[in-house]
Order: C-alpha cells, then sequence, then structure tokens
C-alpha cells in the first residue's frame, strides 16, 4: 500500500516521503496513529497544504526533547531488586519499569516504546541502553540493578558484584586440606 508519511518514521522515511508498505502495517499502525495518509490525489493536495503545520509540529517535538535530555542523562536510575544467590533477579526490569522511573526520578514522561532496551534485564549489574526522546534524540542511560543500595553503590564506583563463587571456591579448598589431616 502507498503512503504519504506525516511524520518521521526511522526506517522508513521523512516527512513528506511517498513510500510502499505493507497493507497491515498500513491500516493497523500509520493510519490509525496519525502517522500517515493513504496516497491519493485528494490527500496529495491535502498534504501540501498542511505541510508546513506538520513540519513545524515535529520541529516543536524535537525541541522539546531536546530540553529533556540533560534530565534524562542526569537521572540516576537505581532499581533495588530481589534476587537469588547467584545474581539472578526473581522478576525482570523491563522497559516500563525504566519508564515508570525515568517519570519519578528525572519527571520526564517518556513511554515505554521509547526504551530501547532489547531484552529485558534478568540479572543484578550495571546495563547500558538507549532513551528516544524523538527519532532524532537518542539518549544514552545507564541502570544499576542490584539487591541492596551498597551494591548500587559498588556498582556505581565501578566494581563487580560476585555472587556464589565466593563461597564454592573456599569449601572446594577447605575440603582437600580436611581429608589430609
Amino acid at each position: 500500500m502507498k503512503v504519504i508519511l506525516t511524520e518521521k518514521i526511522t526506517k522508513l522515511g521523512n516527512i513528506g516521503d511517498t513510500v510502499e508498505v505493507k497493507t497491515g502495517f498500513a491500516r493497523n499502525y500509520l493510519l490509525p496513529n496519525g502517522k500517515a495518509m493513504r496516497y491519493t490525489r485528494e490527500n496529495v493536495a491535502l498534504f501540501e497544504a498542511k505541510k508546513a503545520e506538520l513540519t513545524a509540529r515535529q520541529e516543536a517535538a524535537k525541541k522539546n526533547a531536546e530540553a529533556n535530555v540533560d534530565a534524562v542523562k542526569n537521572a540516576k536510575l537505581h532499581m533495588i531488586r530481589q534476587a537469588g544467590d547467584t545474581g539472578q533477579l526473581y522478576g525482570s526490569v523491563s522497559t516500563r519499569d525504566i519508564a515508570r522511573m525515568l517519570k519519578e526520578v528525572a519527571n520526564v514522561n517518556v513511554e515505554s516504546a521509547q526504551v530501547m532496551l532489547g531484552t529485558p534485564i534478568k540479572s543484578v549489574g550495571a546495563f547500558d541502553t538507549q532513551i528516544a526522546l524523538h527519532q532524532d534524540v537518542i539518549v544514552p542511560v545507564k541502570i544499576y540493578v542490584a539487591q541492596t543500595q551498597d551494591e548500587i553503590d559498588a556498582l556505581v564506583a565501578g566494581k563487580t558484584l560476585t555472587f556464589g563463587t565466593k563461597k564454592v571456591e573456599e569449601e572446594v579448598e577447605e575440603a582437600p586440606a580436611a581429608e589430609q589431616q
């Protein structure tokens, strides 16, 4: 299906581009969300009349996103979660959790779709991710996940946390010594 984009869409095109997309993508996502218009003579004329307004709206959204960059960069994303002896979380940290934390910590409204996490975080540690405040404004952030505030402080200082291996090594070293006596 041929559509005219009414806003910039990553990996698809800019405002005003005429692109060919799958029918389902156009019907289920682009058209209902106002991100595109069907390609017809009437819509081409309508788009040309609205082009300046759409471009201005896109620029305003980009400036608003750029205004929030410092707040997101400086936000301390520290999450305390329950974990097992090996450092595996009992749950996971998802994009929704990160978006909720940005709202609380930095007072920036971010939807979970804007958090570019990839796979959910399922272990304790420090993780790099990105927040797409706008298609052109992507901010890298670091997320610290631990069981206690002391562990988070250690992670922020650059230390690595060890789970279970230290106890296992000590037990293995003590066992042969006990047999020799």
